[in-house]
């Protein structure tokens, strides 16, 4: 199910990151802060990756897959109800920023405008923030919400990765066309990393190789 190597690592460097990031995901991990405005925001004094997705995407599952804390970020029973950014501690050495889900089809047109406007307030005006991992469910193709986010990091010049989620609910072969198609679209993003992470959290898939694609981030 993909390549386990993200560009530049060799076999042994892989090992001591897949070994620190069981390290650090052994480590407390807890929600300390829920922003609904910006003006809400308290200084940032860690490294940060936010991870953002389309409701229903498993973006809730996949951060509690990582930090081994099947409680820790929780799903709305509404989806698209969640209209905050959540702060997540990793052993005082990284922070998870959970954000709203988009892309929900009962959400008016100014609920959708307000999520992308403060979105990239958050995402130009946060130095600390290292990374966007942007999930996509494997099963779906792409959707204009989903080209409207890489639009809106393009704009913002943060960097984001896809993490592919649900990917056990796939053949190889279907993984392997949807990875291809994704990897194309990369290719006309001007912030997009060039690298896909293959995921399922049901199945414990990729995992430890996306504690270790983090490790690697705040170690650089």
């Amino acid at each position: 199910m993909g390549e386990l190597l993200p560009p530049s690592v060799d076999d042994a460097e892989y090992q001591r990151l897949v070994e620190a990031g069981r390290v650090l995901f052994a480590q407390e991990t807890k929600f300390f802060f829920g922003a609904q405005r910006l003006n809400q925001l308290e200084p940032a004094t860690l490294p940060e990756v936010a991870f953002a997705g389309r409701s229903n995407v498993g973006k809730s599952s996949l951060i509690n897959a990582l930090t081994g804390r099947k409680m820790l970020a929780r799903a709305s029973s509404e989806p698209g109800r969640t209209k905050q950014l959540n702060f997540f501690n990793i052993g005082e050495k990284l922070v998870f920023v959970d954000m709203p889900g988009y892309g929900y089809a009962k959400a008016s047109k100014d609920v959708k405008s307000d999520w992308q406007k403060m979105m990239f307030a958050f995402l130009r005006g946060r130095p600390t923030l290292l990374r966007v991992m942007l999930l996509l469910d494997a099963r779906i193709e792409l959707k204009q919400s989903d080209h409207n986010i890489m639009d809106l990091l393009d704009r913002a010049a943060v960097t984001f990765q896809i993490v592919l989620t649900k990917a056990d609910q796939l053949s190889a072969a279907q993984l392997d066309k949807k990875q291809k198609e994704i990897s194309e679209v990369m290719k006309t993003r001007t912030a997009a990393y060039p690298f896909i992470r293959v995921t399922s959290s049901q199945k414990n898939i990729g995992i430890e190789e996306l504690r270790a694609d983090l490790v690697r981030l705040i170690q650089d």
